[in-house]
């Protein structure tokens, strides 16, 4: 499928990594639909940004988490558009989940938004992709979803889950709708990083240096035009997952 014209609705599509996979399709000539949760001005200034590479532009409030706030963000983007034929769930909560732990409430924060919510998005959407006959899917996971991280225990479950809920989505509705997902790496530092652990990161890669949240959207593109690929994940990480096995490099 070939993003011009299409409609795209992007998760958490306002700032960091889902901001570059917003104007990465609106570039690619998709109109786009902006939801975020609490970052009113950061999704006006992004979907303004996708406007003024010459596409619509719609910026939608909505808890993924809340299956009644999906369905009704859902609603206002099929009246906009008439369609949505895009959906990258890209929505997360980075938030530390130690283990064992007396307060549930961080994990299933995160949780809620990995799972639930890209279920609540791709349930709302399948049917009217399924009656127009075509859409893609695109789920955000990371490492995590094969190396858990010390405690972030929810993140790490949760991008696993996701990665299972996208080989499933793919099965349960193919041959129409392909559903494929991609994993960053080091591409964007975490608030409050520092210079010696940005290093670090790094070097862990086989191309020692980070990359850009762009190289991710680029990722996106592809998964949404290779029309034989379905069920698969893309790993954008500069070779971090296989990186703890280089040679040492000399002194």
């Amino acid at each position: 499928m070939h993003p011009k014209g299409k409609t795209a609705l992007i998760t958490g599509g306002a700032h960091r990594v889902g901001k570059a996979i917003t104007l990465g399709l609106a570039r690619a000539r998709a109109n786009v639909v902006v939801n975020y949760h609490t970052s009113a001005a950061a999704a006006e200034a992004t979907a303004a940004e996708a406007h003024a590479l010459g596409v619509q532009a719609l910026a939608v409030q909505a808890d993924v988490a809340d299956r009644r706030q999906v369905e009704a963000m859902v609603e206002g983007a099929l009246e906009q558009f008439g369609s949505v034929d895009i959906l990258v769930n890209s929505a997360s909560h980075f938030e530390k989940t130690p283990f064992p732990t007396q307060d549930v409430s961080a994990w299933r924060r995160v949780i809620d938004i990995l799972i639930h919510g890209s279920f609540y998005c791709a349930n709302a959407l399948a049917p009217f992709m399924l009656e127009r006959g075509q859409g893609t899917i695109v789920n955000i996971v990371d490492l995590s979803a094969w190396q858990p991280w010390p405690n972030f225990a929810a993140h790490s479950v949760g991008k696993a889950g996701l990665l299972a809920l996208t080989r499933q989505l793919a099965f349960e509705l193919a041959p129409t709708v392909r559903v494929n997902a991609v994993a960053p790496g080091p591409v964007l530092p975490p608030p409050g990083s520092s210079q010696d652990q940005i290093a670090r990161l790094a070097q862990n890669t086989l191309l020692n240096r980070w990359g850009v949240p762009e190289d991710v959207a680029q990722a996106v593109i592809y998964l949404v035009e290779a029309d034989y690929v379905t069920g698969e994940v893309i790993v954008v990480d500069g070779g971090e997952r296989i990186g703890p096995r280089k040679p040492a490099q000399p002194s």
